[in-house]
This record gives structure tokens, C-alpha cells and sequence, in this order.
């Protein structure tokens, strides 16, 4: 068997030492250089000549982020790694998935041309924006579910009138995976945009009152969708609303609207780095689920115990 070797790009350098904690191996040496134009060009400090290498870095853009890991894979390459994974935990661009209008990129499968390009044998990654980016890919992807590490911390909260919502008609499986899981009931918020970013109109579907809610969403940008879903599921008579999504990405001002919001707090993973604290974000992590995967991965056993 090839020796393993764990490296992280600048954009995910916590959560990666806390997954090669979880493995039980250092990180790698590697250096990112920068030239004064910011062109970047990394470099192993250590030989992976017949490795197999785990790159860890979330595409959160700017769009930097992707190059650097581009930019890694192809070094290792070039240096004789025998197989070189991406471990992407944050898929950047996975929103634009299909051509919902005329004119407009499919970037999510962009993104996966590039990578597979760059010489990627494998990636690995956590809960995509849309499960069917998977078929992007020619290549082995392991796609982890966030469910494993939120439904620990919601059975330890013991709420009695738990049931779960979806902030949008697209998130209705993922709420669903939950509510069965827990055997409670769930609730639709549907909602109409006018443009990006911006919710034109909201209305619930399903009775939530005298209920504590949990907001299932992947990912959190602007907060906008969740704090309206929030208060109109308040309007409706809910004891609690709390919301869980993997992926921090917090743009905009999406720290003063969860801060101005009903929710009870939201409860997001270390998949991308925040920007500040706030009393209403609590933060888990997900270096374990990662660190057992590459497990998984190296020593050719099912990750089908990863999910719940």
C-alpha cells in the first residue's frame, strides 16, 4: 500500500490540521508562494513520489481558492504522486447546476472539467448543492451527508415538538431525510425570487404551530431566505425556530440578519472559514466525518457507516 500524505491549501488550513489530527498524521509541508501580482505557485517540501496524496481545500470563491487547488493537484502530479485526492469541503460554484435561463453557464460542471483536467483521480466532498453534480464526474467521488454530525447535536437537544422545514421547494428531500429519521412531520416554505438573492414572495405550507422548527438547508449565503422563513414560520404560531446548514458561506450582510432574525441560533459546520463570531452561530465541525473517510478510502472499506 502507497504511504498516505495529508496537505491543505491556505483556504481550509484549520479544518485541515483537525482532519490529519482525526487520521493520526501531520499535515504536509507546502508552500504557497505568491508572486506580486498574485499569481500563485505551490510547491511540495517533501517527496510524494508514489503517495497517494489528499489535498484539502474548499473552492468558496474567489475563485483563487479553485486555482490554488488546481495549481496543487497538478504539482503533485508532476512529482510522481501515485494517486492525488481533492477533498473539497465546500464545492464551490454548485449552484449553478442546470440552465434554469437562456444564456447562462452550467458552472458546476465547469468546475468539475477543470479538476479532472488537473489530474484529480478522486474527489471528495459534503453535501452538494445538487446531488446530480456527481454525474459531472468520470471519476470516483465520495459524497459525504452533513446529517451525520447535525442529527447527533439535534437528539441531544431533546426537543419534544421537533419538526423539520425546508426553506425552499428544492430542500424538500434533504428536510424529509430528517423528519423520517426523527419520525416527526415537515413543512414547506415556498418561496418566489424576483433576482439573486432576493425573495420576492414566501408562504408556508403545513401547520407549524405550537411546533419547534428546524430550518433545513446545504449552504447559508445572505441569511435573507432563512430569517424570512423564520419569521413567517414565527407568524404562524411556532414555539422555536432553529436552522442547520452545512456550508457557512455568510456573505453580504448575513451576520446583522441572522443577529436581527427570530431564529434561535444557526448551526453551521467548519466546511469554510468564518469571517466572526456571533452568539447566534454555532459552529461543529466536520474533520471527523472527513478523517474517516479518508480512512475509508485508503483502506478500501465502505464509507456506507458515514451516513445516517
Amino acid at each position: 500500500m502507497s504511504e498516505v500524505k495529508l496537505f491543505s491549501g491556505t483556504n481550509s488550513k484549520l479544518l485541515a490540521e483537525k482532519i490529519a489530527k482525526h487520521y493520526g498524521k501531520k499535515l504536509g509541508d507546502l508552500t504557497m508562494s505568491k508572486f506580486s501580482d498574485g499569481e500563485m505557485s505551490p510547491s511540495f517540501n517533501e517527496s510524494v513520489r508514489g503517495c497517494t496524496v489528499f489535498l484539502i481545500q474548499s473552492t468558496n470563491p474567489s475563485a483563487d481558492n479553485l486555482l490554488e487547488l488546481c495549481l496543487m493537484i497538478d504539482a503533485a502530479k508532476r512529482a510522481s504522486a501515485y494517486k492525488v485526492c481533492a477533498v473539497i469541503p465546500y464545492y464551490g460554484y454548485a449552484r449553478q447546476d442546470r440552465k434554469d435561463r437562456p444564456r447562462v453557464s452550467i458552472a458546476a460542471k465547469l468546475v468539475a472539467n477543470i479538476l479532472t483536467s488537473a489530474g484529480a483521480d478522486r474527489i471528495m466532498t459534503c453535501d452538494l448543492h445538487a446531488g446530480q453534480i456527481q454525474g459531472f464526474f468520470d471519476l470516483p467521488l465520495d459524497h459525504l451527508n452533513g446529517s451525520a454530525i447535525f442529527v447527533p447535536y439535534l437528539e441531544r437537544l431533546d426537543t419534544k415538538n421537533l419538526i423539520f422545514a425546508a426553506p425552499d421547494v428544492g430542500g424538500v428531500a434533504r428536510a424529509r431525510s430528517y423528519a423520517k429519521h426523527f419520525e416527526v412531520e415537515m413543512v414547506v416554505c415556498d418561496k418566489h425570487r424576483k433576482r439573486a438573492n432576493e425573495v420576492a414572495s414566501m408562504q408556508v405550507i403545513g401547520d407549524v404551530e405550537g411546533k419547534d422548527v428546524v430550518l433545513v438547508d446545504d449552504l447559508v449565503d445572505t441569511a435573507g431566505t432563512l430569517c424570512k422563513a423564520a419569521q413567517i414560520i414565527m407568524d404562524k404560531g411556532a414555539l422555536s425556530v432553529r436552522a442547520i446548514a452545512t456550508h457557512g458561506v455568510l456573505s453580504g450582510k448575513a451576520y446583522e440578519n441572522i443577529e436581527n432574525s427570530v431564529l434561535q441560533e444557526l448551526v453551521i459546520t467548519d466546511t469554510i472559514p468564518i469571517k466572526q463570531s456571533s452568539d447566534k452561530i454555532r459552529v461543529i465541525t466536520v474533520s471527523d466525518l472527513f478523517a474517516k473517510a479518508i480512512h475509508a478510502v485508503t483502506g478500501n472499506t465502505s464509507i456506507s457507516a458515514l451516513f445516517i
